[in-house]
């Protein structure tokens, strides 16, 4: 093979072993494709770091109209309500989406790079992308613009991103306990590492310091954004020899699960414990009692990383890559004052 020359997907084929018509199900995403198959082509794919030109597939140079929107999970309600924010602002500039999910339970999935190949989409929107920040770049290098909700990581100043206030959130969250007269706050957090994770943790750490409160380490648990993760952290704050008197779940879905946890009990809430979350999905408010929560502006948060895309296509200038926009606290029915202060 000629040293330097961009490969094919005869040369793919070649090197994988296989018909030229079975790496075009690959990369197409096909399921008709063994697993093992499947890995030897996407192993020379990404050893050879194959893009796919507009010429080799016969793609026009022109605007597509279309916009990319990547999303983890698309029964969630989190990332439900931002698709509709992105919805409805990408109908309202003329254009049309093209809805990729990413979840990252399935087999051998194409990387990013190739799902979004040149002359796929003008520009895309990328919903927590799992992407190195390198793989990132690597689709801007390829002329795709993106802007990026609710980023995995901190993204260096190159990436437009769109966030919520997540440390002001958290310390509005701990504050509310705090004056309803909480001093002992157990908190089921994220997975280490994350972005809001550290955010929302450092938030709710200064609103503690603040109140002159130590944050106890066995006051923490960790769960993974799931109503499961939240029962089961929650159940080992309750199995304590002195529990919390509230829990601040880092989202709404594992605030379900420590009232979950909580009813396992026979605790009420509030009476019993306190529990807020994170997020403000609509689900929160079909609870019995009504979740208490610190709301994102979900929908807001889609619109705001479309108008920058669109900012990007038309080549003008943004005064903001990081776009932070505020939370706001609802106070329903699941926090109340601890039973000592009732007595």
């Amino acid at each position: 093979m000629e040293r330097g020359r961009q490969l094919t997907v005869r040369d793919i084929a070649e090197l994988a072993g296989v018909s030229i018509a079975t790496v075009s199900r690959v990369l197409n995403e096909r399921s008709d494709v063994s697993p093992a198959t499947r890995r030897i082509v996407l192993d020379v794919v990404e050893k050879h770091r194959f893009r796919l030109g507009t010429d080799a597939r016969g793609l026009p140079r022109s605007r597509t109209r279309l916009v990319a929107v990547t999303v983890p999970f698309i029964e969630g309600t989190y990332f439900a309500a931002m698709l509709g924010g992105i919805a409805d602002a990408i109908d309202d500039a003329g254009m049309k989406l093209l809805l990729l999910p990413t979840r990252s339970d399935r087999t051998s999935p194409l990387p990013l790079r190739m799902r979004l190949r040149p002359g796929t989409a003008d520009g895309a929107v990328l919903m927590l992308p799992p992407e190195s920040l390198e793989e990132l770049f690597e689709l801007q290098r390829a002329g795709l613009p993106i802007t990026v909700i609710d980023p995995r990581v901190p993204l260096n100043e190159g990436i437009p991103c769109v966030v919520a206030m997540n440390f002001l959130g958290a310390e509005t969250a701990t504050e509310h306990l705090l004056q309803l007269g909480h001093r002992s706050i157990g908190i089921v957090t994220g997975p280490p590492g994350w972005a809001a994770t550290e955010e929302r943790r450092r938030g709710h750490q200064a609103a503690l310091a603040r109140a002159g409160i130590h944050s106890e380490p066995e006051m923490t648990e960790v769960g993974d954004w799931q109503i499961p993760s939240g029962r089961a952290a929650a159940s080992r704050l309750l199995a304590l020899d002195e529990p919390p008197t509230a829990i601040f779940a880092f989202n709404d879905e594992m605030a379900i699960g420590a009232m979950q946890a909580a009813r396992e009990r026979r605790l009420r809430v509030p009476d019993d414990i306190s529990i807020i979350g994170f997020d403000g999905v609509e689900r929160g408010e079909l609870l019995e009692p009504q979740l208490t929560t610190i709301r994102q502006p979900l929908a807001e948060m889609g619109r705001t990383a479309v108008t920058l895309l669109l900012r990007l296509l038309e080549r003008k200038h943004i005064e903001a890559l990081r776009v932070e926009l505020a939370t706001r606290l609802v106070e329903r029915e699941s926090t109340g004052p601890p039973r000592s202060s009732k007595n």
